[in-house]
């Protein structure tokens, strides 16, 4: 590890510390944000809202394919900032090269699952009669691509984890640039729609891969893409799987809960799942950003996990003083500009109305996602693997019933209040946890101060 990071790892002021991790972090986030709701912006000079449709129904297809690159990502990344913080450098080789070839094959059986049951999938994601030759072809590129997608998150995880926080952003950011690009000229240029914005986003991806591979190649003292480092032990499984099964389970339960949540809406109209589609990425810009605050100050929660506790407590009471403030700025700026928000995507007054609606209701529980993040995150940064599998059902464990009896009592209203009851139920639990770790952990850190 070179001495940059570790300065920031072990010395550096708390609050310095937070920012070197988290800011490339939240910068990364924001701009993958900008680059989602650029496809629907895209989309949306097209002015077919059966486009959209099908651009917000292929949402939990996204989720699953970044399920894969979390589960083998995630896992491993926490397991290498541990292993820094004990300085096992080269069993840091071995999971990172694991972590490589493993991600690959994910995407490879992804892909080759897939393709023959294209049309069941498609069924499966609720596609309308007028969405569905659109929701076809944007499945069918994101099912030929998933290998490099499942790599680009695994691989932006690993960056990560040994603290080369500027250089996760660069590859971040190197994404959205080029998709951008890309779009931009696939709708204006060639007019390929829902198929170019699909192929932008698989490119994008591929090109923010190879540079990260670069970097773990030539760059990086630790990381490694060499075959040679590559092991598949006990130890190597347990640990990785012991967090990434977790990660992944929510992923699914994310992408379920957007399924089930589009089949509910679409009883109300393609409007309706075309006003979620667009309010949900613009509720994703905040979302990020809190994510990305939390996802980035886990490498030092998790290297201060093996290394010194007490600048681990330190870390989480700062992280969640700036959760507050981040989600207050945020809901004060939302709750004033919704309806022109909403209005960048459609000139459609029943959108306008409907989106802005779900805007000022999702947004109430920015703060309780932003914490259950963060609780999440520390359970996977202190190897917590039961209370990281519990914070990855229980908010899909509670939105489906809830879902359901909002539906029948308040029709539409209840269906959108539906997500801020379950978020609420993910946060309490959490909360529980996290005092019982941090009691679990009070001795030692008694001890550490005297």
């Amino acid at each position: 590890m070179d001495a940059e990071n570790l300065y920031y790892f072990e010395k550096a002021p708390v609050a310095k510390a937070v920012a070197h991790f988290a800011v490339p972090m939240m910068l990364g986030t924001s701009m993958n944000v900008i680059y989602s709701i650029l496809n629907a912006y895209f989309l949306g000079t097209l002015h077919n809202t059966a486009m959209l449709t099908a651009l917000a129904l292929t949402l939990p297809l996204f989720a699953i394919i970044m399920a894969l690159g979390n589960l083998i990502g995630m896992g491993s990344g926490t397991f290498i900032s541990r292993l820094l913080g004990e300085k096992r450098y080269d069993d840091v080789k071995h999971v990172s090269s694991f972590a490589f070839y493993s991600s690959l094959v994910l995407g490879l059986i992804l892909m080759a699952v897939g393709l023959p049951l294209i049309e069941l999938i498609v069924h499966g994601l609720g596609a309308t009669p007028d969405s569905f030759g659109f929701t076809k072809d944007y499945v069918t590129v994101m099912l030929i691509g998933s290998p490099f997608v499942v790599l680009f998150f695994t691989l932006e995880n690993l960056v990560r984890s040994e603290g080369a926080a500027m250089t996760s952003m660069i590859g971040m950011i190197l994404s959205v640039v080029v998709n951008i690009i890309l779009d931009a000229l696939v709708i204006f240029v060639f007019h390929w729609d829902v198929i170019g914005v699909a192929s932008a986003t698989v490119i994008s991806n591929l090109v923010a891969s190879i540079y990260y591979a670069f970097h773990m190649g030539y760059k990086s003292q630790f990381l490694t893409v060499s075959v040679k480092w590559f092991k598949a032990t006990k130890d190597i499984l347990g640990n990785v799987f012991k967090i990434g099964v977790p990660v992944f389970i929510m992923s699914i339960f994310l992408g379920a809960m957007s399924l089930i949540f589009n089949h509910f809406l679409v009883e109300y109209g393609d409007a309706a799942v075309a006003a979620y589609g667009i309010s949900s990425r613009l509720l994703q810009f905040p979302e990020f950003i809190l994510m990305g605050l939390c996802e980035g100050v886990v490498p030092l929660i998790a290297f201060s996990f093996t290394a010194d506790k007490l600048r681990m407590k330190n870390t989480i009471g700062f992280t969640i003083k700036a959760i507050v403030g981040l989600a207050v700025v945020f809901g004060i700026v939302v709750y004033l500009i919704s309806d022109h928000l909403i209005g960048l995507f459609t000139n459609d007054p029943q959108l306008i109305e409907m989106g802005s609606y779900i805007l000022h209701v999702t947004f109430l529980s920015l703060f309780i996602t932003g914490m259950t993040t963060l609780f999440t995150g520390v359970f996977q940064a202190t190897a917590q693997g039961t209370a990281a599998f519990i914070m990855s059902i229980i908010q899909g464990v509670t939105l489906i019933p809830v879902l359901y009896i909002a539906n029948q009592m308040n029709g539409f209203h209840g269906v959108v209040w539906s997500l801020v009851i379950a978020d609420a139920a993910a946060f309490l639990v959490g909360a529980v946890m996290l005092y019982v770790l941090r009691n679990k952990l009070q001795p030692e850190l008694e001890s550490l101060v005297q």
